[in-house]
């Protein structure tokens, strides 16, 4: 059986590997034949893995759609000893970065739960903090929204009294669309428009992920938004609104409401981050947590890499 058939294996039964390590998930973001993973075991079983999209010979990048990858580690490969638990994760990442020799470039977002990458900093690779927004203990709607900013509070009631409604279940046109407007008022290309397309139609097949959209009383969508969930959290994985309904408040409406139905199947809430300053600033006003995560990186692509992987994600966007 080979790493990737283990792996698989794997996420059938482990809650704990993050969405975004998923096999399933990796099928789609990366093509199921540009994903591998590095599997670190002792006595016959996976104690940690690592995925690796793989677009590119000797080249490993992070796909569309993928906030973090990174090593995973099991939870019951953990000594309740805060310095084993820290000895034995270096021995974990120092035996990948082991067989990450092999590799020309590297370049991944590690979850947040990775907390340590001194083994990489040893091994020559460069570290660059990011951020994302976490809402623990969404479980409480009361403490929810005390602790948003009157901003988004008052944006929710702006909404309520025009009578903008959130319904789940929109269509997956209707969806796009909101999408596309979005990067059209944005200035931008829209990216990985199937792969998206993709990631929807399997996650409602799972039962995993929601469509919500917030519609006035005339039947117009104003907002909608893409939210995938497991039993560790639930992940805002895409949305927007119509350009000429930015100031009725339905966005934060229907993360509101989005959330609080999140409720019934985890207790954690995954705003994805970001580091344009209105984004970041709309998510933190939820009254989520910043956490950092470290983007790591090593070795130069060459030129002809360059143009070839510039190519491919051209590719990706127009098809």
């Amino acid at each position: 059986m080979t790493s990737k058939e283990e792996y698989r294996e794997l996420c059938l039964k482990e809650p704990s590997i993050p969405l975004y390590s998923r096999d399933w998930w990796l099928d789609i973001v990366c093509g199921a034949d540009n994903w591998n993973v590095l599997l670190y075991k002792k006595n016959g079983r996976i104690e940690a893995a690592m995925p690796l999209y793989i677009p590119w010979r000797g080249v490993v990048s992070m796909p569309v759609y993928t906030q973090t990858m990174g090593p995973w580690i099991s939870p019951e490969s953990e000594d309740t000893k805060y310095a084993h638990r820290l000895s034995r994760r270096q021995e974990i990442l120092q035996e990948f970065v082991e067989q990450l020799k092999g590799y020309s470039h590297f370049f991944q977002n590690f979850s947040y739960q990775i907390t340590d990458w001194l083994p990489f900093y040893w091994g020559g690779y460069k570290q660059t903090t990011r951020y994302t927004y976490i809402l623990d203990g969404i479980h409480a709607s009361d403490n929810l929204w005390e602790n948003m900013s009157q901003p988004i509070r008052r944006n929710i009631r702006k909404a309520q009294k025009q009578g903008i409604e959130v319904r789940s279940g929109i269509t997956i046109p209707e969806f796009m669309e909101i999408q596309r407007l979005t990067f059209q008022r944005q200035g931008k290309h829209p990216v990985g428009i199937p792969v998206l397309e993709q990631l929807i139609r399997e996650s409602l097949r799972r039962n995993q992920g929601l469509l919500w959209g917030a519609y006035d009383p005339e039947g117009n969508l104003h907002a909608a938004i893409f939210v995938v969930q497991q039993e560790a959290s639930a992940y805002y994985v895409a949305g927007g609104g119509d350009p000429r309904f930015r100031a009725s408040g339905a966005h934060s409406l229907v993360l509101w409401e989005a959330i609080q139905e999140a409720a019934a199947y985890t207790d954690k809430f995954d705003f994805e981050g970001s580091m344009l300053p209105g984004v970041e600033r709309f998510f933190r006003e939820f009254g989520a947590k910043q956490m950092p995560y470290f983007a790591i990186n090593k070795g130069n692509l060459s030129l002809y890499l360059r143009a070839c992987l510039k190519a491919k994600r051209t590719l990706q966007r127009i098809l």
